[in-house]
């Protein structure tokens, strides 16, 4: 085939870095792979996406003498490429799409794989941030959960639905229908009672509802298409609550071969101790991610055990990959973004980005919202001089400076305290007033406390 050459321009005066460089346009049935001239007749090459074209694809980057292989992160296209290339020895730079595209109306599969390995050859491009093996596969747990648990909340939903058609006020009788109250009385009106009197009788004592108001609000018509529905919900629900269930134990098992020390975690919060959370496994998780991880992060205030699972399982052990705080903070996109024209900061806008870590930082941080700490009161003073979104992902891009510092330096987390931090506050604030009024050529003067009169 013809193979059009795409330089950029002033290659010429560009320093190679790698000079045994290539690159593979991903797709979802064949990829194009492109290597340097005068190492093949056909420099290149097409092939399928197969285990089998896989396997010829990393022979043939052999016998040309590549050793950098650069591809876009397409789709999930990628990954068993990466993964079969990386097991193999190449040293594998995983690209944003949007940071490599080629020139303008230059667009097609042969231009962008020999795109990709110039900018690689030279370079230019930055790799995406991958954790090891071990900590993807963990990582794979932890979504396939967050999925289950997110379709389980949609039968809940249905089982709403079908009690609302049938005018059962049970949600407004008990404040979550999958508790020991609300399940047991859907059980029993999918099974075919309808006294009232006797579905009340299934309160648990811990209920505030009273049992009469119980009884009220399970006065209604059971229509049998309506229970029909409510009855495939609870299948569905239950069924999800065994995947579940298995997906706990899968990850109990990958986190104990993960661990690497038997030491016991700190001390718990009481406060998080005696807190129930709905959706935890059933093992010991926090001591489970302490052995793996070395670091507790249930220790920072408005962190659980669940949101401490989803951000390590996204950035597993080793950070060294970002040169800062700050480079991490910006992989996360919770740091605020440098548009500058001319000297003039135009906007500190943030990119979007979809990081799983970073959505669980962000909910960690709204849980600050009635926190009597000193991140608690860092994130309300932020709320009231600005908007409580933007107040939420600065509180998220603090959170996130405070991980990066446990995981590379082994730094535990020891809460300041409210009253420490507005005293601080207080002080900077003082300052400040008394360096404005020394250049107006004023000075600040205490108030002395009012006099109280005595009779």
């Amino acid at each position: 085939m013809r193979v059009e050459q795409a330089s950029p321009a002033g290659a010429q005066d560009w320093k190679v870095v790698h000079p045994n460089a290539a690159g593979i346009d991903v797709g979802a049935a064949e990829h194009y792979v492109a290597v340097p001239a005068g190492r093949d007749a056909q420099p290149v090459r097409r092939f399928g996406a197969c285990t089998e074209d896989l396997m010829a694809l990393a022979q043939w980057l052999k016998q040309c003498g590549v050793d950098t292989v650069a591809l876009e992160s397409t789709g999930v296209y990628w990954i068993p490429l990466y993964e079969l290339l990386e097991a193999r020895g190449f040293q594998v730079i995983l690209a944003n799409a949007r940071s490599v595209k080629n020139v303008p109306w230059r667009k097609s599969d042969v231009l962008d794989c020999q795109w990709l390995a110039q900018l690689a050859a030279y370079g230019l491009v930055s790799s995406a941030f991958r954790p090891a093996g071990e900590v993807c596969a963990l990582r794979e747990l932890v979504r396939q959960r967050q999925m289950l648990i997110g379709m389980q909340a949609q039968h809940i939903q249905h089982m709403q639905k079908a009690l609302a058609l049938m005018n059962l006020k049970l949600t407004e009788a008990v404040s979550d229908i999958t508790g020991k109250t609300g399940l047991a009385i859907i059980r029993a009106i999918v099974a075919g009672e309808r006294d009232a009197q006797k579905l009340a009788r299934l309160r648990d004592r811990r209920v505030k509802a009273s049992e009469a108001d119980v009884r009220r609000a399970l006065q209604g018509h059971y229509r049998a298409e309506h229970l029909f529905a409510l009855k495939q919900a609870l299948h569905l629900y239950d069924a999800y609550a065994e995947r579940v269930q298995e997906c706990d134990q899968e990850l109990e098992r990958v986190l104990t071969t993960l661990a690497r020390s038997d030491d016991e975690p700190p001390p718990q919060d009481p406060k998080k101790a005696n807190s129930h959370l709905k959706n935890a496994p059933g093992f010991d998780l926090r001591k489970a991610l302490f052995r793996c991880f070395g670091v507790d992060l249930t220790r920072i205030n408005g962190i659980q055990v669940t949101t401490a699972m989803s951000v390590l399982a996204e950035i597993g052990f080793d950070l060294s990959q970002f040169k800062s705080a700050k480079h991490f903070c910006a992989w996360l996109g919770l740091a605020p973004g440098t548009k500058i024209f001319g000297g003039k900061r135009l906007s500190g806008r943030r990119p979007k980005v979809a990081n799983r870590a970073a959505q669980a930082l962000r909910l960690a941080a709204q849980a600050l919202r009635t926190s009597q700490s000193a991140l608690g009161a860092y994130f309300r003073r932020l709320c009231a001089r600005m908007d409580k979104p933007k107040a939420i992902t600065a509180t998220a891009h603090k959170l996130a400076r405070i991980i990066y510092a446990m995981l590379t330096k082994g730094q535990a987390f020891v809460d300041q305290g409210e009253a420490l931090f507005e005293e601080r506050y207080r002080q900077r604030v003082l300052h400040n007033l008394k360096r404005r009024a020394q250049q107006l050529g004023m000075s600040l003067v205490p108030a002395q406390p009012p006099q109280i009169a005595h009779a």
